[in-house]
């Protein structure tokens, strides 16, 4: 028989309690820190915890884009009622960057260009997923645009996150995220993300090939973005949460309804002597068969 449990995965860290439902104990669950936010690791250069962004002069409640330098300087990211607005559906090559304000700015914790940095705000519960270990699904209404969860845990290295590849045994889940963010000149600044041994209730969204979340690269205080999920349509309550770990989204890297600054390189066939392809157990339509694989974890190139 399958229940709610009132033990927290979150530990009591996070705005709103995360419980799990099954026949099964949290005593069952994989173990690991949780902490809501980034937190430094092996090969981090900049640590995600420390201030290095400027604040905004603003004393109003919330900031308006004609007199916010935090504003103008970027652009507005959310809808007043703080969903991500629209433009990653725009046919453009990469997606805007989102700036929020921060612990330097004057304007209020209310400020409407605060929202990430708030965390958690919806009801979740973790649940075993046949097939695809532990899963997350929302308890209640999702609206297209609003924020989920931040997929957070350790920052590390590149060489680092080679090294965890090359120690994973064949029956480990591989948690390691690569962002990949395209600037301007041909500038690339890459972040890594691994919620293994110490991460918050993102690290147990699966994959999908037809996912209902999309990766954005949010910045508050710090250079380093925290990892912010948004939903990409309406998720009806008992809905599990998936998302692209290649960063696309539907399928579709390159087109509309993508978030092409993520790219996590897919790459079919490729690596495949060098490192055996996990099966994809999404169940959708346009499943590629295959977990995404980014070959730039597994090799020095």
């Amino acid at each position: 028989m399958s229940f709610v449990s009132d033990q927290d995965v979150c530990t009591g860290l996070e705005n709103l309690p995360v419980f799990f439902k099954g026949n099964f104990s949290k005593d069952d669950l994989p173990l690991f820190q949780y902490s809501p936010e980034n937190v430094p690791g092996p090969g981090c250069e900049t640590d995600p915890t420390e201030v290095t962004l400027p604040g905004c002069d603003c004393r109003s409640q919330s900031c308006q884009q004609g007199s916010c330098s935090c504003l103008q300087a970027h652009h507005q990211a959310y809808d007043r009622q703080g969903h991500l607005k629209r433009h990653w559906e725009e046919e453009t090559e990469y997606s805007l960057p989102v700036f929020e304000c921060n612990v330097l700015c004057g304007c209020s914790d209310a400020c409407g260009n605060r929202v990430v940095q708030r965390g958690l705000g919806l009801s979740l519960c973790v649940f075993p997923s046949h097939g695809k270990g532990w899963g997350l699904r929302a308890l209640e209404p999702v609206p297209r645009g609003r924020f989920v969860c931040e997929y957070a845990g350790e920052v590390i290295g590149m060489e680092e996150a080679r090294r965890r590849q090359r120690a994973q045994r064949p029956g480990d889940m591989n948690y390691i995220i690569v962002v990949r963010e395209h600037g301007g000149g041909g500038r690339l600044r890459e972040t890594v993300v691994d919620p293994a041994a110490v991460g918050n209730v993102g690290r147990f969204l699966n994959h999908s090939c037809q996912p209902n979340l999309f990766m954005v690269p949010v910045r508050v205080h710090s250079l380093v973005p925290k990892l912010a999920l948004f939903a990409g349509r309406d998720i009806a309550p008992g809905e599990e949460l998936t998302f692209d770990y290649s960063g696309a989204y539907n399928n579709n890297p390159q087109g509309k309804g993508s978030h092409p600054s993520l790219s996590g390189q897919p790459a079919k066939g490729v690596g495949e002597e060098d490192f055996k392809r996990k099966p994809c157990h999404c169940g959708a339509q346009n499943c590629n068969l295959f977990l995404p694989l980014d070959v730039s974890i597994i090799s020095n190139t």
